[in-house]
């Protein structure tokens, strides 16, 4: 047996603090780290979860089909089936607006130039504020756009186009629901 030589266990001590330092400054970098599920239970701004902040928004009503639909859509991804709120913290002011546009015009085999495609899309505005208070809290506008068929027959042609509206009205409602999930967390932020 040898001696160990002296410049190997010194490098070797040198690569092991490296090595050490490395991952200290690494946990470092990850510990600093502030991003946090938009759904956890963790409070907002009255010390509750986003889930139950989202529950407490009441929706005034609208008057157009399409935007009934999309209310009816946050209504239930607010409450998450549960309808809605007795005693709202927020309240929920919606206007939806509707356009209908031809997307195509070919028609094979006939001398008509009807559309044979279209889009509708539905335009969200809306503004949400304190119950309480009446304080504007944000403010915000959110677009959806679904494509549609249209055939030949006006029954089918009409239903098409209101199975799109709802299509769209349920995405809409998605968007929404993300966006002013996202605005109490950044009111909550403000507040605290």
């Amino acid at each position: 047996m040898s001696l160990p030589d002296r410049e190997k266990t010194e490098l070797s001590r040198l690569l092991r603090r490296v090595a050490l330092a490395g991952l200290v400054g690494s946990l470092a970098l990850v510990s600093a780290c502030t991003v946090r599920p938009l759904y956890s239970s963790a409070p907002l701004t009255t010390g509750s979860s986003a889930n139950a902040e989202l529950a407490s928004i009441a929706i005034k009503p609208v008057k157009t089909r399409y935007a009934q639909q999309v209310r009816n859509n946050l209504i239930f991804g607010f409450g998450r089936g549960a309808g809605e709120p007795a005693s709202p913290l927020y309240s929920l002011d919606l206007s939806v607006s509707e356009a209908v546009e031809s997307s195509a015009l070919v028609q094979v085999g006939t001398d008509e130039d009807e559309p044979t495609a279209g889009s509708v899309t539905l335009t969200a505005s809306y503004t949400l504020t304190d119950a309480k208070t009446g304080v504007v809290i944000t403010v915000g506008k959110r677009a959806i756009t679904s494509s549609f068929d249209r055939p030949r027959q006006e029954f089918a042609s009409y239903r098409a186009q209101i199975d799109a509206e709802n299509r769209a009205a349920r995405e809409l409602a998605e968007a929404l629901q993300l966006s002013i999930a996202q605005d109490l967390v950044r009111h909550g932020k403000a507040a605290s």
